[in-house]
C-alpha cells in the first residue's frame, strides 16, 4: 500500500492514479487532515500492514524510525516533481518491490538516494 503525506499536493496524487500507482492520501482517504503529528502518522503505519510512506517531511529521516513492516520515504525534490520521483523510485531495480523497500528509511533527491537500513550503522547511497 502506498500513503501518501497530506504535504504531497494533490495534483501530484493524481498524476500518480493516472499512472496506475495506487495509492491513498492522509487527510483524504486515510487518516485526518489535522495529522501533523509524526506520531499519529507513525500509529497508523503500524496499524497499516506493509505500507510505503512519501512524505516531503524531512524530520522522518532518522534511523530510530526504521521498522519491519513498513518503509518510510522522504522525497527532498521540487514540488511539482514529486510523482515523476516516486514513480522512478517505485521502477529503481533496487526498490521496486516492498520486499526490497521494507526495514528502510529512504531519502530521495535529484542527484541520489539515501538509505538508513536496519542493521548497518551508516547510511547507504545510490545514484539514479
Amino acid at each position: 500500500m502506498i500513503i501518501l503525506d497530506h504535504n504531497i499536493p494533490e495534483g501530484q496524487a493524481r498524476l500518480l492514479r493516472r499512472w496506475r500507482i495506487h495509492c491513498r492520501q492522509i487527510g483524504f482517504e486515510v487518516g485526518r487532515p489535522e495529522w501533523d503529528d509524526q506520531q499519529e502518522i507513525l500509529r497508523y503505519l503500524h496499524s497499516a500492514k506493509h505500507a510505503t510512506f512519501f512524505t516531503r517531511d524531512m524530520g522522518f529521516f532518522r534511523a530510530k524510525l526504521i521498522h519491519k513492516s513498513y518503509c518510510i520515504v522522504i522525497l527532498n525534490v521540487p514540488v511539482l516533481e514529486t510523482a515523476h520521483y516516486i514513480r522512478r523510485l517505485l521502477r529503481h531495480v533496487d526498490f521496486r518491490t516492498r520486499a526490497r523497500r521494507f526495514r528502510k528509511v529512504i531519502k530521495v533527491s535529484a542527484e541520489r538516494i539515501a538509505v538508513l537500513e536496519i542493521g548497518r550503522r551508516h547510511q547507504i547511497g545510490f545514484r539514479w
